[in-house]
């Protein structure tokens, strides 16, 4: 890699690490126009940036609003670079697949956003159903795209019943045993997740990106 390749990658990774979002998108065409392929944008910019991010907001450093901010921007670029991508053949090597969604009956978002924009940085392939999903949602995309790991949201105390719900649909289609299975939101707990046999459960984005990397592995050791 020549120093003006590095230099350019650098200054990706620190606006995006910095927050100095309305520069991403520009220091990114540039390193286009240099003739950097978009799969080392991502790996050795981008991908790293976001990882700089979840720490500063695990340390408290960042908040929710930087949080947003860094994975929005990420969304973004990762718009101009996915066409790219495929254009050239290059295959981000992904380290699962996840489904996820906010239950039947909840139409918050914002948190299973961060979680999706954050899961996505960190190298899963995901397909975000949005909103008010039925369990039946989930289950169909599962089979669809052989999820590793189905991911479920609520901020509502009167829809985190349809969590448990969505996981007795997993039964029903004989799938269950194939996907773990994470839960998140305000008002879920790691007791709660016991309580309805879900595989795990994560209190923010940062940690949501911790437990689904151990989910994976412990799928591939077949526990």
């Amino acid at each position: 890699m020549s120093d003006e390749e590095r230099e350019i990658l650098e200054k990706i990774k620190n606006y995006l690490a910095n927050i100095e979002i309305d520069k991403v998108p520009d220091a990114v065409k540039e390193a286009l126009n240099k003739g950097i392929p978009p799969l080392k944008i991502i790996n050795e910019a981008l991908a790293p940036a976001m990882n700089i991010v979840g720490k500063k907001f695990e340390e408290g450093e960042y908040f929710l609003a930087e949080l947003v901010a860094a994975g929005e921007t990420f969304k973004e670029v990762l718009g101009i670079l996915r066409p790219l991508l495929l254009k050239s053949g290059e295959k981000i090597k992904r380290l699962g697949k996840v489904v996820i969604g906010t239950v039947r009956g909840d139409l918050h978002d914002i948190g299973k956003n961060i979680v999706a924009t954050m899961l996505e940085s960190a190298g899963f392939e995901v397909y975000d159903l949005g909103a008010d999903v039925p369990p039946e949602e989930f289950v169909k995309k599962a089979k669809e795209v052989n999820a590793d790991i189905v991911a479920m949201s609520a901020l509502l105390t009167t829809t985190m019943i349809e969590m448990k719900n969505v996981i007795e649909e997993l039964k029903k289609a004989g799938i269950r045993d194939k996907v773990k299975v994470i839960i998140g939101g305000a008002p879920v707990t790691e007791e709660f997740a016991r309580e309805i046999g879900a595989d795990a459960y994560a209190e923010d984005a940062v940690k949501a990106v911790e437990v689904c990397k151990r989910l994976i592995e412990e799928k591939k050791k077949g526990k």
